[in-house]
C-alpha cells in the first residue's frame, strides 16, 4: 500500500495569535527600593514564536524554544553575536521544550520516541553534549516513563523533573497528576520521589525545590520541599516524599516558579482576581513581600514562565511582542508545519474547518469559532483571501467536488439539538476570485427547515448531488442525507442513522462508497468519548474502526476522535484524537480548551496508526488534498515566500477556561 501523500491543512486553536518573544528585566540590588522603574529589554528577534527560555550566564546568553523552522527547536542567543544559533538535538523530533544549558550539556524535553502504549505521553528528558562531544545524545528518562519540565541544580549534581512515572495517562489535562522526582544525571536510574503531586520544579541551591500545584482549596500555589541531609546517599528506590510547605497564600493563582538563592526570592506568574492577565511577581522569602513586576510595565499583556539568571541579576519571561513591536507583525494565512511523513505536506490555517476546491487552487474556511466567524476563501499559496459570507455565524465548510458551491452551517456552534442551525448552499462565480476583489457576490440558499433544530457539518457527495449532515430533528443528533441543490424542500431527505446517541461530523469518501463519522453510540452516556464509524450511503455495513484496541479492551472506550476525513484513494483516515496524552504542562500555556488535539492517520481497518502532529497545542479540523502544492502548479510564489501576507497579529489568546472560570 502506498505511503500517504498530498497536503493536509488544519487549524491550531489560538497558536497563530501568540506572537511570543522573550524579554528580560534588570533587577536592582534592593527590591524594596521605592524608586524602582522596571525596564524590560527584548532578547529575541520577533521571528515566529519564541518561548520557555533560560539564562546560561549573567551576560544574558539565552537558550530558548522557537518555532521558526516549522517545529519547536532549541536556539542559543549570545549578546556579542547577532546570529541565532540552532543547538544540536534529536533531528527527527517534532517537539522540544524546556531547555537548560550547563557545563556544555543541553538538557531538554523531546517527544520523538513513541510510547509503548497508547494514552501515554511521549515526553522524556534528554541530554545532548555541546563542546568537543557536540551532538552525542542520551535519554535520561527510563523507557516507559513520562517526564516534563527538567530543572538542573546549581552544581549540576541533580535533575528534578515533573514526572508522570510509568502510569498511563488518566485523561486529566488541568492538574496533571505528576510527582517531583530527582535523579543524578550521571546515573538517571537512581530516581527518588521527593514530593507527591507537583510540577514545574526549580532549584534553590542543591537541597531545596520549589514547584507549583493546585492546592486543596482550588488555588494554584507555589510550594517548597527540602531534601534530607542523606539524600545524596539514597539509591533511588528510597522514597523521601514529604509534606511540602505552601509559600503563596490562597486568593490568587501562582504557577511556573523560578528560584534565586542569591536573591533569596522566587519569581512566578500570578493570576489575580483584579486582573484579566497573567503577570510576573517576585516573592522575597525573608521579608515575605510580593513585588509585582510586569503589571506596571505591560498591564494588558499575559506574561509567562519567568526565569532568573544564575546570579539573579536578570529576570526573563515571554509575552506577546505587541502589535507595533519589531519583527513579524502578521499571521500568515497558511503556515508550513513539519511533517513526519516526507510525502505528506502540512499547513496550519489561520482559521478553522478548511475544505479544498476541486483542483486544490483554493481553500474555503471559517474565520473562527465564534459569532464573528465569517466564511472565507484563501488561495492555496496563502497569498490572498476573500470574504464569501459575513454578518452571519457559520461553521464547517464543504466545497462541492463538481462546481463553485460551498456548503456550511449557519448558526451557533456547540449547541443543543433544538438550537436553530441550518445548512446553507453558497454559490458564486469563480471569476470574482481575483487580487483586486475583497468580497465575492454570492447566492445563499437554505436547504433545511428552520423548525428542524440543529443541522450542521454538511459533506458533499463526490458527484455533487447529495449532502450528508448531522441533525437534531429526531431529538438526537443523527445523520441525514439531503438533495444538494433543493434541500429537503423539493429534493427530499432521508435518515441515515437513528438512535439515542450522537452521530456527528460526517465525511463522504472520494469514491462515494463510504461515509465516516464520529459517534458515542458504543457508550451514549459518555458525551465526551467518540470513536470512528463507517457506513455506506444506503445505511448498510455500519462498522466501528478500532484504533485504540480491539472491542472489549480497557482503552478502546477512552477514544476522543473527531474531524474524520479520507485520503484520495480511500485507504487512509485522517482525524484529531487524544491518543498520546499531554506533551507539556498545560498550566504553562494559553488556551488548552480540551484534552485532545493531535492529528493522526490510520487505515480503514484500524492498522498503520501514525501520528502527524506533536506539540502542546490543540490541533483539529483537518482536510486532505491528494496533491502537493508544487504539483498544483499555482504559480511561482510558494507558501514560504508569501509568509508576509496575512492578518494583523493582535495577541488575541485566552487563559485556559479552567483558570479564568475559577477567579
Amino acid at each position: 500500500m502506498m505511503l500517504p501523500q498530498g497536503t493536509v491543512v488544519f487549524n491550531t486553536v489560538g497558536r497563530p495569535n501568540y506572537g511570543f518573544d522573550i524579554f528580560s528585566i534588570d533587577l536592582p540590588c534592593k527590591l524594596n527600593d521605592t524608586a524602582i522603574q522596571w525596564m524590560e529589554h527584548r532578547l529575541t528577534d520577533g521571528t515566529s514564536i519564541n518561548f520557555n527560555g533560560q539564562f546560561v550566564d549573567e551576560d544574558q546568553t539565552l537558550v530558548y524554544i522557537s518555532e521558526r523552522t516549522d517545529s519547536p527547536r532549541i536556539y542559543l542567543n549570545q549578546p556579542e553575536n547577532t546570529k541565532t544559533e540552532q543547538l544540536p538535538t534529536v533531528a527527527d523530533s517534532l517537539f522540544h521544550d524546556r531547555p537548560v544549558v550547563q557545563s556544555d550539556r543541553l538538557y531538554y524535553v523531546s517527544a520523538h520516541e513513541p510510547a509503548a502504549k497508547l494514552f501515554t505521553s511521549w515526553s522524556a528528558i534528554y541530554m545532548t553534549q555541546l563542546g568537543d562531544r557536540r551532538g552525542e545524545t542520551v535519554r535520561l528518562t527510563p523507557k516507559g516513563a513520562v517526564d516534563y519540565s527538567p530543572a538542573v541544580s546549581p552544581t549540576g549534581k541533580f535533575i528534578a523533573v515533573s514526572s508522570y512515572g510509568f502510569r498511563p495517562w488518566k485523561g486529566e489535562f488541568h492538574d496533571l497528576d505528576t510527582d517531583i522526582i530527582v535523579f543524578p544525571p550521571s546515573d538517571p536510574s537512581r530516581r527518588t520521589v521527593v514530593c507527591k503531586r507537583g510540577g514545574w520544579p526549580t532549584w534553590f541551591g542543591d537541597s531545596t525545590i520549589f514547584f507549583h500545584r493546585k492546592a486543596d482549596d482550588g488555588w494554584w500555589s507555589i510550594f517548597r520541599v527540602d531534601l534530607p541531609e542523606n539524600f545524596e546517599n539514597l539509591n533511588g528506590s528510597d522514597n523521601c516524599s514529604s509534606n511540602p510547605h505552601r509559600i503563596t497564600p490562597p486568593g490568587f493563582h501562582a504557577f511556573t516558579p523560578s528560584a534565586s538563592r542569591d536573591r533569596n526570592c522566587i519569581a512566578f506568574t500570578s493570576r489575580r482576581p483584579e486582573s484579566n492577565y497573567r503577570h510576573v511577581e517576585i516573592f522575597d522569602l525573608q521579608s515575605e513581600l510580593f513585588y509585582r513586576v510586569t503589571g506596571s510595565v505591560n498591564p494588558n499583556f499575559h506574561h509567562y514562565n519567568p526565569f532568573f539568571s544564575p546570579k539573579g541579576g536578570f529576570l526573563g519571561y515571554h509575552r506577546f511582542r505587541g502589535e507595533s513591536g519589531p519583527g513579524e507583525s502578521t499571521i500568515p494565512h497558511l503556515d508550513p508545519v513539519a511533517s513526519p511523513i516526507k510525502e505528506l505536506r502540512m499547513l496550519r490555517l489561520h482559521g478553522a474547518f478548511p475544505s479544498f476546491s476541486p483542483n486544490g487552487e483554493f481553500i474555503a474556511f471559517n474565520q473562527g469559532l465564534d459569532e464573528n466567524s465569517a466564511l472565507k476563501i484563501v488561495r492555496s499559496d496563502g497569498s490572498k483571501t476573500w470574504t464569501v459570507l459575513k454578518n452571519k455565524t457559520t461553521f464547517f465548510t464543504s466545497w462541492s467536488p463538481v462546481e463553485n458551491v460551498i456548503y456550511t452551517s449557519v448558526g451557533p456552534i456547540f449547541q443543543s439539538v433544538k438550537a436553530t442551525v441550518q445548512i446553507a448552499r453558497i454559490s458564486f462565480d469563480k471569476k470574482y476570485l481575483k487580487d483586486d476583489q475583497e468580497e465575492i457576490p454570492v447566492t445563499v440558499k437554505i436547504l433545511t427547515r428552520e423548525d428542524t433544530g440543529n443541522n450542521a457539518f454538511p459533506s458533499c457527495s463526490p458527484d455533487g448531488k447529495f449532502l450528508v449532515f448531522r441533525s437534531g430533528r429526531s431529538g438526537h443528533k443523527n445523520l441525514f442525507i439531503v438533495d444538494a441543490v433543493d434541500g429537503e424542500f423539493n429534493g427530499g431527505i432521508r435518515q441515515l442513522t437513528d438512535g439515542p446517541w450522537i452521530d456527528t461530523m460526517p465525511s463522504w469518501s472520494p469514491d462515494g462508497k463510504l461515509i465516516s463519522f464520529s459517534s458515542n453510540r458504543h457508550n451514549p452516556n459518555n458525551v465526551a468519548a467518540f470513536s470512528i464509524y463507517l457506513i455506506r450511503p444506503d445505511g448498510s455495513d455500519l462498522r466501528r474502526v478500532y484504533v485504540a484496541g480491539p472491542e472489549g479492551s480497557s482503552d478502546v472506550d477512552r477514544e476522543r476522535f473527531n474531524h474524520v476525513c479520507f485520503n484520495s484513494d480511500c485507504s487512509w483516515l485522517l482525524f484529531a484524537a487524544n491518543l498520546d496524552g499531554v506533551t507539556a504542562e498545560p498550566v504553562s500555556m494559553p488556551n488548552q480548551f480540551q484534552p485532545y488535539g493531535d492529528l493522526y492517520i490510520v487505515r480503514l481497518d484500524g492498522s498503520g496508526l501514525q501520528r502527524l502532529t506533536c506539540n502542546g497545542y490543540e490541533n483539529g479540523t483537518p482536510t486532505w488534498h491528494p496533491s502537493s502544492f508544487e504539483e498544483l502548479e499555482l504559480g511561482s510564489l510558494s507558501i514560504e515566500t508569501k509568509k508576509i501576507e496575512g492578518d494583523k497579529l493582535k495577541g488575541q489568546f485566552d487563559e485556559p477556561l479552567w483558570i479564568s472560570c475559577n477567579i
